[in-house]
């Protein structure tokens, strides 16, 4: 599964979002850019998309920031990259078309990754993983 730049940035950022739900309190796209290191002026086109879809919302002013539109356990995944990337894909189309046994065989296989990829996107919230990134990460060795 490849995911675009854009779409990994709207997950952080989402993520984010996801993370300070609870205080109620806005956060400033400088915040989110600052944490990790995305452009401001890259970042505010995603918000828009975002916010366009429905899934964030903005407020003006000194106090004024970003919010989710929900609560984290009501935003999927699928939900987000759909909203940057456009629909996920229901079934794989094969850049050549061919209508051999063989290439019928791996475009099915394709299509039932795709089914599971989808499924999985699905079945994820913003508030799982929110807890994810709760949980302290295990020490890392370096050699």
């Amino acid at each position: 599964m490849r995911l675009s730049t854009r779409a990994e940035y709207a997950c952080l950022a989402a993520l984010e979002l996801a993370c300070r739900y609870d205080s109620g309190q806005p956060v400033t796209l400088k915040t989110i850019s600052d944490i990790h290191g995305i452009s401001s002026k890259y970042l505010v086109q995603i918000m828009i998309q975002l916010r366009a879809a429905g899934l964030v919302q903005s407020a003006r002013g000194s106090s004024g920031g970003f919010q989710l539109a929900r609560p984290p356990q009501e935003i999927t995944l699928l939900e987000l990259l759909t909203a940057i990337d456009g629909p996920w894909p229901e079934r794989y189309k094969p850049a050549a078309p061919s209508q051999t046994p063989t290439a019928h065989a791996l475009a099915s296989v394709w299509s039932e990754l795709l089914a599971l990829e989808r499924e999985f996107l699905q079945s994820v919230t913003l508030a799982d993983l929110a807890q994810r990134a709760r949980r302290p990460v295990a020490d890392m060795y370096y050699i």
